[in-house]
């Protein structure tokens, strides 16, 4: 009977899963890992950067895995003008826009991996301080670092542990997490 209850509880987690667009690499207790499906078909020039900024949250964090073009959890969306922002709908879910206006003046590596980390459920954190990959534009131009702290990373990993509940910042009517102004306006010059 336990048996049985067990195939029971690992068939309604996969159906639950999949019906979220989600898929559990391996449904067992011992590897409670999640994959969050990106999609670039619309990141245009940032598809690789993408790809590389998946890699680095992937070797940085446990209890996830982010994988290329299987589903859409994660759309990535190239933009022109606006600014690079995301949008969460819940966790390891929504859109990220990256402008290629700001890509130009900022590490366009250090834009993507920042702003999946808004999906992945961490807030902006603007100290200024380049070791931190939530600071974002507020590190300043010359800052290219597109690494999560320790501390970043362990966050992530714990959310996807289960053990915190993500509660960032506001929502829109719809019930998404917005952030905007990680990455401050394009420098102008005065004549």
């Amino acid at each position: 009977m336990t048996s049985r209850l067990s195939r029971f509880a690992v068939a309604l987690v996969a159906t639950a899963g999949a019906t979220l667009g989600v898929t559990v690499a391996n449904p067992s207790p011992a590897s409670a890992a999640m994959t969050i499906c990106y999609n670039t078909s619309q990141a245009g020039s940032y598809a690789g950067t993408a790809s590389q900024a998946a890699s680095i949250w992937n070797n940085a964090t446990s209890n996830l895995t982010l994988s290329a073009n299987c589903g859409s959890n994660l759309r990535i969306y190239q933009i022109t003008g606006g600014g690079s922002y995301a949008v969460r709908t819940s966790l390891g879910n929504g859109r990220v826009y990256i402008d290629t206006q700001q890509a130009a003046q900022y590490s366009p590596l250090r834009i993507v991996t920042h702003e999946i980390g808004h999906i992945l459920g961490l807030p902006d954190n603007y100290n200024g301080n380049c070791s931190l990959l939530m600071s974002g534009g507020s590190a300043g131009t010359s800052c290219t670092n597109p690494y999560p702290s320790t501390a970043e990373a362990n966050r992530v990993s714990n959310l996807f542990a289960g053990t915190r509940i993500a509660t960032e910042r506001g929502t829109d009517r719809a019930g998404a997490d917005i952030f905007r102004d990680s990455w401050p306006s394009m420098l102008t010059s005065v004549s």
